[in-house]
């Protein structure tokens, strides 16, 4: 009997296999457009792939399990004209070609933080408004009997504050000015916590949170600095949400390889650890490793397989996630990015076929 998809994903992070392994997929507007042209349908301008506006019928039409809803800096990506956005961080448009049409990608511009004389008087929007929450209170409305809803809130420290500062100086600030780089990391950090408390408040089942630390071969920053700067905060973070809802899972997000501090991950309370990049971090290594602590989400490569890979390769690396990374359970399953416009729909459909008809050895 086939599993509603809430509890199909309970089961997976109670380290229990489900009827089949959890999925979750999402995509860039490019290509949700295509996946929409094949229903003779239009996608409106409101698309963001972390939710927050999203329109869900996509997702729920390729059977996955789980439903997101952001708040946070990351709504502030669009694909589109210049802007600055409601922290002050400056984008620009940049056009890029595929096979199957061109797209567009925002980069940072303008960064309101950049002059570390201006802190005193910057103020960061308001996570405490009423219309911020509203999509996340429609989801568990109309879905959240049927889906795990997820309440995201990532970028939760570095990256947003790197944004409002820049990269180097940022890196910098921590080690020749740590009370400047407190003082800015606590920006976003205050935001995203508040954002992530009052989620979990309306009922969300998982807080997905986390930064970008990781590059292909190693940790961005060292994990001294980790520790230093992100791990209280993170071990905070993970105490106050979890204080209020005491049965909600926490996901932490962050591409490259962070293995150094999975531990320390584990040791503050995290429950899931996403993506999992194969191209970065060996996924049955990891499952070998930390599978009897700690639950996985993402592990199909966005980098090589989906864009260059071939239908039979992608169905190969779904049952091989399965085999290992999701043995027993403890894996939700799906790319380790949003599906980009350079993924073939073979590729694509392929993927999800695969995921949805293996199932776990007896």
């Amino acid at each position: 009997m086939s599993m509603k998809h809430r509890d199909r994903v309970a089961t997976a992070l109670a380290h229990e296999a489900p009827d089949r392994c959890p999925m979750q997929v999402s995509f860039t507007p490019e290509f949700a457009l295509r996946l929409r042209a094949r229903k003779g349908k239009g996608l409106g301008k409101d698309h963001n792939p972390h939710g927050g506006g999203n329109a869900y019928d996509l997702e729920i039409g390729l059977d996955e399990d789980m439903l997101i809803s952001s708040v946070g800096w990351a709504n502030s990506y669009y694909s589109g004209d210049a802007y600055t956005d409601e922290w002050g961080v400056g984008w620009s448009s940049t056009e890029y070609r595929t096979p199957f049409g061109p797209g567009r990608y925002t980069e940072i511009c303008k960064h309101p933080l950049a002059d570390e004389s201006v802190l005193a008087s910057y103020r960061a929007p308001d996570p405490e408004r009423p219309e911020l929450y509203v999509d996340t209170a429609r989801l568990l409305e109309h879905f959240g009997k049927e889906y795990w809803i997820v309440g995201a809130t990532v970028t939760t420290i570095f990256e947003t504050a790197w944004a409002l500062r820049g990269l180097e100086p940022m890196l910098m600030d921590m080690l020749a000015d740590p009370d400047l780089a407190d003082a800015i990391l606590d920006i976003p950090f205050n935001y995203h916590l508040a954002a992530a408390k009052r989620l979990a408040r309306m009922g969300v089942d998982m807080i997905w949170t986390g930064d970008d630390v990781g590059s292909q071969k190693g940790m961005l920053i060292s994990p001294e600095t980790w520790r230093r700067f992100f791990k209280p905060r993170m071990a905070r973070f993970i105490a106050e949400v979890k204080a209020i809802k005491p049965d909600i899972k926490i996901a932490y997000h962050s591409d490259g390889d962070i293995e150094d501090i999975i531990p320390e991950l584990i040791e503050i309370g995290l429950d899931v650890l996403n993506p999992i990049q194969p191209a970065c971090m060996d996924p049955a290594v990891i499952k070998r490793k930390y599978g009897d602590r700690l639950c996985f989400w993402g592990s199909i490569d966005e980098q090589y397989s989906l864009p260059f890979g071939s239908p039979e390769d992608l169905r190969r690396e779904v049952r091989l996630r399965i085999e290992t990374l999701g043995a027993k359970g403890g894996l939700i399953i799906g790319p380790t990015h949003h599906v980009q416009l350079d993924t073939p729909l073979e590729n694509f459909d392929a993927m999800i076929d695969e995921i949805q008809k293996t199932r776990y050895a007896p």
